[in-house]
Formats: C-alpha cells, sequence, structure tokens
C-alpha cells in the first residue's frame, strides 16, 4: 500500500492533499467570463449558450444540442420529452450515480434495475436481453409490458460509467425490437468514443454532465443532444418554462422547468472544450502510468473495453475483495490521497429498495471492490 501511495504521489506532484479530480482553467475561462459579464448577458440569455450548444453538437455529432441547469435537469427533461410518467417503467442499472435514477422518479415512474456488464460497468445487453424476453409481453398497441407490473416500459436509461462505453449499440438493439426508447447518461462519457462512434448520440437521446469534477467543466451544467429536431425544439421550450416567445407577454402552454444553463456558465464551457483533446490526451497518459504500474500490484487497473476509446475521466482500480477495498480507502485517504468506492447500489437505497431488480450479480461484485483514484489532469 506504501507503494501504491507513494506511486500515486509522485505522478501527481507530490501535493500536500491529492484531490481525485479538480477542474483545470488553462485558456479562455477569464477572458471569455470577463467579456460576458461587459455584456451584462450573465443570465440564460446571451451568445455563449448558443456557442456552446452548437459546439458540443459538432464535437459529438449529433445534429442538435440544447443546454440545461446541470445533467440531471437534461435526463429530466429528456425523459419528459417521450412522456415518461407515473403509469411508465425505466430500465437502468442499479451500478450508477443517484441522479440517473432520481430523474425517473421526478417523472413519478418506477425504475428497473438490471446488472451491468463485467466488461464495461455499464447496463449489460445480456441481463436485458434475459429480462425482456422472459419478464414482459407485448401487448395489441405493441408496447413492452412488465409481466409483473402489467406497467408499460417506456424507456431504458443505460449509463456510461466513468466514462467507459456500454455495449449500447446491443443495447440500441434490443431496445428497437421491444419498442423502448433509450436515453444515454453519457454525463460521465464526454470525449469518449464506442466504435468510431461518440457515446450519447446512439439513442433517441442523450445527456453529458459539466458539473465542476467532470472532464470539462461549466461550474454547473448539462446538455441534451438529439438529432430529433422536434424533440429538441420541445426540450428548448420545456427547459424555458414552456414560454411562448413573444416581445413582452408572459404565455405559458405547459408545465415547464427553469432549466436553462445561464450565459456565464455557458462561456465557461465554451472556453474549457477548447482545450478538451488536450485534456483528452493526457489523461490517456495518465491511465497509461496507471495500468503500467499495477501490472505489478494485487489490484486491477480499469482499462477502456473493446472497440471503445475512453475519456478516462475516472480512473478506477479493482482490489480483491470488500476487506482489502476498505483498507486501500483507508490508508490512501488517511495519507492525503482522496480515493472514492464506487456508488451504493441504488436499490439498496431506502427510497428505491421496493423496485424490481434482477439478481445484479456483477453489480454486486464491482460494489465490494471498486475505487476511484487521483483523476485530474495533470498540466
Amino acid at each position: 500500500m506504501k507503494k501504491t501511495i507513494k506511486f500515486i504521489k509522485e505522478i501527481h506532484e507530490n501535493k500536500e492533499f491529492i484531490a481525485l479530480h479538480e477542474p483545470k482553467f488553462i485558456g479562455n475561462e477569464k477572458n471569455y467570463l470577463n467579456e460576458c459579464i461587459d455584456s451584462t448577458f450573465v443570465s440564460s440569455v446571451g451568445k455563449y449558450v448558443d456557442f456552446f450548444e452548437e459546439r458540443v453538437a459538432s464535437y459529438v455529432g449529433a445534429k442538435y444540442a440544447i443546454a440545461t441547469s446541470n445533467g440531471t435537469s437534461a435526463l429530466h427533461v429528456a425523459l419528459k420529452l417521450l412522456d415518461v410518467n407515473e403509469k411508465c417503467e425505466v430500465i437502468t442499472q442499479a451500478l450508477s450515480f443517484v441522479a440517473t435514477v432520481n430523474a425517473i422518479s421526478y417523472c413519478n415512474a418506477s425504475p428497473i434495475f438490471l446488472d451491468v456488464s463485467k466488461k464495461t460497468m455499464g447496463l449489460s445487453a445480456k441481463a436485458l436481453e434475459k429480462f425482456l424476453s422472459k419478464k414482459t409481453y407485448m401487448d395489441k398497441s405493441g408496447n413492452c409490458v412488465n409481466k409483473k407490473t402489467k406497467k408499460i416500459i417506456k424507456a431504458c436509461v443505460p449509463m456510461h460509467t466513468f466514462g467507459h462505453a456500454c455495449e449500447i449499440d446491443k443495447i440500441v438493439q434490443l431496445c428497437e425490437q421491444y419498442h423502448i426508447e433509450v436515453i444515454e447518461d453519457a454525463a460521465e462519457s464526454l470525449g469518449s468514443f464506442y466504435k468510431k462512434r461518440h457515446t450519447g448520440t446512439f439513442g433517441k437521446l442523450g445527456v453529458f454532465s459539466f458539473n465542476g469534477n467532470k472532464i470539462i467543466t461549466t461550474g454547473g451544467g448539462g446538455m441534451i443532444v438529439t438529432d430529433d429536431e422536434n424533440l429538441a425544439k420541445r426540450a428548448k421550450h420545456l427547459a424555458t418554462t414552456a414560454k411562448i416567445p413573444h416581445k413582452w407577454e408572459y404565455n405559458h402552454d405547459e408545465v415547464g422547468f427553469n432549466y436553462r444553463m445561464p450565459n456565464l456558465n455557458a462561456a465557461l464551457g465554451v472556453a474549457q472544450l477548447e482545450n478538451l483533446e488536450n485534456f483528452l490526451s493526457k489523461k490517456r497518459n495518465l491511465a497509461f502510468k496507471y495500468s503500467q504500474f499495477f501490472k505489478n500490484e494485487s489490484i486491477s487497473f480499469v482499462l477502456e473495453p473493446k472497440n471503445a476509446r475512453s475519456n478516462y475521466w475516472l480512473q478506477a482500480v479493482i482490489l480483491k475483495n470488500k476487506k482489502q477495498r476498505d483498507q486501500f480507502l483507508e490508508k490512501t485517504n488517511s495519507n492525503g490521497v482522496m480515493t472514492r468506492p464506487i456508488w451504493k447500489l441504488l436499490n439498496s437505497l431506502d427510497m428505491y429498495n421496493d423496485c424490481q431488480t434482477d439478481s445484479l450479480k456483477n453489480s454486486k461484485w464491482f460494489e465490494k471492490r471498486v475505487v476511484n483514484i487521483p483523476s485530474s489532469v495533470i498540466c
């Protein structure tokens, strides 16, 4: 353990405290922020919101992008766009950050938690196929219905864990067979590709996060991406309190949300995006150093899956068992090296412990063993 701590400290320049993931501001951030302040357009109207949307859409290869206040609000709106409601169920993974399932709950829909793949830590296509073939049926209207609850399964939300792409092409193919729409939780995976296609662009909609700990940050922010023009227009409408455009009148045609990203945040995002390729290169270099070091240790380093190019947002290791994991967490955190265990399974949280699940075999295995280690870009 001492050797591991020493190595981590050395590659992170022997700082007194090494954070898990710090933002880096090495470009035009101050220039764009000052320009934004001078313009007085610091709220949800301003040129940087448009710039940021256009540049994210172009980067990921989507036709449209809609900026929101955070990743959770982006996912909430995406679910609303597909008319997810209290009569519906949504398939997702138990091994994820709580925001994934919270957004489903905001729509009063019921989540179904399925297992993840050992190869990706993302939703398992095999588990999805097993559930759909054995636990559902298609009704006369072409809806996928849960045999147990008799509710329609409206959507599937796979998550690209730590920026590593899940088996998204297989998941989309399965969902198409069962008439289930896919919303990709790509919150952690800006800069990640699967089979040379950017994550977030396989499903009907994709969502990204620009929280302070993401690979690029807007302080707080999110983005919906889609190729569907009508969905894009309605996403912007819903995120702007469903206000009907008019020079002076305040008319709203449905319940909307105050979810638009402020111009200040977007200005920061535009500057950050200019350095994304630099950040990705340095993160891959850090991943290489970690992978070489851990080859000689009794700890496994998590590498990008087959056919994927990961952004390596949060670097992760897998310990032999929970005891070794807890020892690793104690030793590192007590010596100025910030490490964190993977999330508790979402079905184990009080508000979600009555939700339907499969065996979650792989999810439980990862929960006991996975730890994130310092992953900041080293400039």
